[in-house]
């Protein structure tokens, strides 16, 4: 009864430790899939991955205090007279793996760069005339994947030359020549990813 009570918790820890990361991951995979409109479809459960890291952190320690104490003598005592073995998912080691797998999980955003690309254009001279700096303050960010799903998009765009967005502000900014591109395209091109453009500053 004990076991498949564990079992449980585990199958919650691994399910709460990928929700709390899912804002995270969603674009990663929207990348992967090339299907940029899905990249914010998770934003809104931001607010809830500090409650869904604890309570995965507290099922795993739980269980981990679960499989370490030490057990009665009766019990070890029974387990002695049966000569079967008990089965992998009750082990330590499949409990170190789903611990790993949570802590890979929860701590997706702060290594989520790594699946993004950087786009590196080739050297074009542009008139000084023509550069322009476009600010957005962006609704929907919620960590780095965030960051580099808008900066990807954005530099995709033909004549944007540089790209940046902080999910911790809020803000976008794209150099781009005007002779290329307009404000509205790259509005267009980055409203595509499903991050809302809440107002824009041309300076």
């Amino acid at each position: 009864m004990k076991n498949k009570s564990n079992k449980t918790l585990l199958e919650t820890g691994i399910i709460t430790a990928i929700a709390a990361s899912l804002c995270c991951i969603t674009p990663v995979l929207a990348l992967v899939a090339g299907t940029s409109g899905l990249a914010s479809s998770f934003s809104w459960m931001e607010p809830f991955r500090p409650y869904l890291i604890v309570f995965t952190v507290v099922v795993l320690a739980f269980v981990w205090i679960q499989k370490l104490k030490k057990r009665p003598a009766d019990e070890i005592a029974c387990d002695c007279e049966t000569d079967e073995k008990a089965p992998f998912t009750q082990s330590k080691i499949f409990l170190g793996i789903i611990t790993l797998v949570a802590i890979v999980m929860m701590a997706f955003p702060y290594y989520s760069e790594v699946f993004f690309s950087t786009h590196k254009k080739e050297i074009v001279y542009v008139k000084t005339a023509n550069v322009e700096t476009l600010s957005l303050d962006m609704e929907g960010m919620t960590c780095p994947a965030c960051n580099f799903t808008i900066q990807d998009a954005a530099m995709k765009l033909d004549g944007v030359l540089e790209a940046n967005a902080d999910y911790k502000t809020g803000i976008a900014t794209i150099r781009y020549d005007i002779s290329k591109t307009s404000p509205n395209e790259v509005i267009q091109t980055i409203e595509k990813t499903h991050y809302t453009v809440k107002r824009k500053h041309d300076q």
